[in-house]
């Protein structure tokens, strides 16, 4: 059975990770509650707060939905239940792509308010300027290459990068260019084995692959798509280790059944006039 505390150890740092590159596979998983990340912490080293938080938690159509507020607050509830792994805060969009200065402002937001390890933006050489002055500025940057989530309004939506050979060498004009703006790791997120894999081969920091090659230094997932939680479309790239949906319904149909025949509450669930447990 699984612990549900959290690991004594001291807490993975972006520094460990960067170390990683081409040994022992990152094990990351995005989080967003108390409870999740103290089941995730002991297993992990890296607790992603993602973005796709608006869509899982929040029923938003995609992860435009995320506000400064709405990462800070699931960012801090994570910290408060991980002691082990690396926890990383996605940049919602908007909160930095217009200027450095402002990439740096809610980067600095996002660290001293949640007392997270890093944060995570989307993009490549477009946003360089702003990676390398949020590093500059003393905090660790996560990239995010490929697919980009906080881009499918603008493409129309989510289209699987590498296809052709002009885009895999955006592709690796990007992941270049996060590299060296001095990010520790980066995202490969919805791209062709391949260009992901030669990726992975070309820059000298760990790839976390999503959608993207078992060549990568590591993987995420999103958590209710790993453990058959989530109630809309399952993405091709996802394995369900497990199928809580079921487990759910069935639980609520049962407690359904209970309350209508009055079975539920039964003697064990109430106080008596004598002294007893609580």
């Amino acid at each position: 059975m699984a612990s549900d505390a959290p690991a004594a150890a001291g807490r993975i740092t972006p520094a460990a990770l960067l170390a990683r590159k081409g040994k022992e596979p990152i094990v990351c998983l995005t989080a967003y509650t108390y409870p999740i990340a103290r089941l995730l912490d002991p297993h992990v080293d890296l607790l992603l707060v993602g973005d796709s938080v608006a869509m899982v938690l929040h029923g938003h159509p995609n992860t435009l939905g995320a506000t400064m507020d709405m990462m800070i607050a699931h960012g801090q509830a994570v910290m408060r239940g991980s002691s082990h792994a690396c926890v990383v805060v996605d940049m919602p969009a908007g909160s930095y792509e217009d200027t450095v200065d402002n990439a740096v402002t809610s980067a600095s937001r996002i660290m001293r308010e949640t007392g997270c390890d890093a944060v995570k933006l989307e993009g490549g050489v477009a946003i360089a300027a702003q990676i390398a002055a949020i590093v500059a500025s003393g905090i660790p940057v996560m990239g995010h290459i490929g697919l980009l989530p906080q881009s499918v309004e603008k493409e129309g939506g989510y289209k699987i990068k590498g296809r052709s050979e002009a885009n895999a060498e955006a592709l690796y004009a990007d992941a270049r260019a996060v590299e060296a703006s001095g990010a520790f790791s980066v995202v490969i997120e919805g791209t062709v084995e391949p260009v992901a894999a030669e990726i992975t081969r070309r820059i000298s920091i760990p790839t976390v692959g999503i959608g993207a090659s078992p060549a990568c230094d590591g993987q995420v997932l999103v958590i209710d798509d790993a453990i058959g939680l989530t109630v809309d479309r399952v993405p091709k790239f996802v394995k369900e280790y497990a199928h809580l949906r079921d487990v759910v319904a069935d639980a609520a149909a049962a407690y359904a059944r209970d309350v209508r025949s009055r079975a539920f509450p039964g003697p064990e669930h109430l106080f008596s006039l004598t002294k007893d447990k609580a």
